[in-house]
This record gives C-alpha cells, structure tokens and sequence, in this order.
C-alpha cells in the first residue's frame, strides 16, 4: 500500500486508531489535567502519550494518576518543545500524530474534523483561540523578511505546533523535527520542508482549541527573543532560498552593530545588544551543522526553494 504522495505507508492503523496525541509537558500541573481530560473526551478513537520534560513541580504524580491512563515518557532533562516532539516522532507507530501543547483544551470534535480533513495532504493546522475567545492563529504565514508569525486568516503557510494533525511518515521522510531548536520555529521549519517536498499542508478552521499560549516559556521573555531570533535565521539557512538566508542574517548582524550608536532604541530584549550578540555567536557555531542540514534538505526537495518562497512570503 503507498500513501497519496508515493511513499511506502508502513505505519497502519490498529483497531481503528489513526492517530497518536502527543502533548509536552514542563512544569504543567497548573493546566495538565483540563488538557488531558479534553484529550480523554475527543470523539475519534486515539492514543495519547504525554512526553514530560522532566517536571519538578508534581506534574508526574498527575500524569499517573489521570483516569485516561496516557503513555507517559518522562525525560531526565528539559529537552525544549523541539526536542520532545522530536523523540516522541520515535515512539509513535500510529499513521498519523497530533501535536498538542500542554495549555491547549481542544474541542471534542477537535480530531475528528482534523482527521476528516486532513485528505492527501501531509499536515492540518488546527484553529487556536485565546481564553477569551478571539482567534489566535490559524497556522503559521511567513513575512517578507522570513519571521513564522501567528496567520489569522486561510489558507496559512504552515501550521501551528500548538494543535496540529501530521502524517507521521512524511513528517520522518523529511528528516523529522528539528530536536536542537528547543523552542520556536520548530513547526515552521518542518512546514518548510513538508513544502519543499512537495506536500500540501491545509488550514482547517473549524478544528478549535482553547489555548493558555506561552504558559511555560513567558513570551516577551529574554529566553523568548532568544529562542525566537536565532531559530529564526537556522530555519533561513536550512529552508530559505540562498539569498534571502544571507539577507537576514547580515540584517541582523548589521542593526546589532549600530545600535549601540543610536539613541531612543525600544528596551526590548531583542535589541539588547548583548543578547543578539549571543544570537548570532549560537547561529555561527551551528553554521556547519546548518549547511550540511541544508544540503540534505535540497537533496529531498521537489519543489524549488524560491518557488515557495514567492508563494507564501508576504
């Protein structure tokens, strides 16, 4: 049997069960549990592991005592969202795997649309709404300088890494998640290359999620700009047509060095000088790791890197 993208499709369903849902977890016991039972309440039949980042804070006895019974892995070390979803992509043996955040509440039907949907397609983004019941994102668009910023409206680049459907083989036969990035960009950066591959990724609005966002990595954050920025100009290197990988990063480079000459510069952390120092000096010693990743990247592609570049960069 071969999936709608030509592949050979090891990974089959077991008494009907499709999907694996993958929740990552790091000090969550203050919003575990309401995941965990909107998780236990979806209509379609599933499997649910929950990948603990090494939790100090009673998430693991909540875990063991949930009534779902989830498969739990539990790490030795905070490995980032990256990182577990990355190991959890080694544990999954189920066609298709959900990526869901910790702060996420889904909607009972939540899987049921994104599995409806999902079609030949090798992703669905799933619709995130904030507490108060405005929209969040829809997926992941990518602007004209190649930030991964929230889309509010379909169809989107990419999707969310909040609350998302993927095919489990295509996400592995694209070289999987990017375990190194921690935090940030990961869902970018796979979208990437599940395009440049040549799959489709759909936008499906009618799937909800109630999200906390950014509960354990405090948004705004120096760790956040850090994250943000660096992952940012890796997934330009690995993903981004040549030139507009070089663009960004001599970008950067460039403000970094005259800001210290400029007065009235914004006190954000990510034009603090010292931090976007740490930036690049993070990206220059992963710069032959990079290559080599960007090598490997065009090596799988179908699709030319500036052809989806002119396609959803906006």
């Amino acid at each position: 049997m071969t999936t709608s993208w030509g592949t050979p499709r090891i990974l089959l369903a077991v008494g009907g069960v499709e999907t694996t849902v993958v929740v990552v977890t790091w000090r969550g016991a203050g919003h575990i549990t309401a995941c965990l039972d909107a998780v236990a309440a979806q209509e379609r039949p599933h499997r649910t592991l929950v990948i603990d980042n090494a939790s100090d804070d009673g998430t693991a006895a909540l875990l063991a005592a949930h009534p779902s019974r989830p498969r739990v892995v539990r790490l030795p070390r905070n490995t980032g969202y990256a990182g577990a979803m990355r190991i959890a992509l080694s544990l999954v043996d189920t066609p298709l795997m959900a990526w869901l955040n910790d702060d996420a509440v889904p909607a009972p039907d939540w899987l049921a649309v994104l599995e409806d949907a999902l079609g030949p397609a090798a992703a669905a983004s799933a619709r995130l709404d904030r507490p108060d019941g405005s929209i969040q994102s829809l997926g992941v668009r990518l602007t004209a300088d190649g930030h991964g910023a929230d889309a509010t409206e379909a169809p989107a680049f990419g999707f969310c890494g909040g609350a998302a459907l993927l095919r489990t083989d295509a996400v592995r036969t694209v070289g999987g998640v990017p375990g190194s990035f921690f935090c940030y960009y990961e869902d970018t950066d796979t979208a990437w290359r599940l395009r440049l591959a040549g799959h489709d990724i759909v936008t499906v609005p009618a799937a909800r999620v109630t999200h906390g966002h950014g509960v354990s990595t405090r948004p705004g954050s120096p760790l956040f700009h850090l994250w943000n920025e660096r992952n940012r100009l890796l997934t330009l290197l690995r993903c981004a047509p040549g030139a507009i990988a070089l663009r960004e990063l001599a970008r950067f480079a460039a403000i970094t060095a005259v800001l210290p000459l400029r007065r009235g510069v914004v006190d954000a952390p990510n034009f603090r000088v010292p931090l976007r120092c740490r930036v690049l000096a993070e990206v220059l010693v992963r710069l032959p790791g990079t290559l080599t990743a960007r090598r490997v990247v065009t090596r799988r592609s179908t699709v030319p890197r500036h052809a989806v570049w002119r396609a959803w960069a906006r």
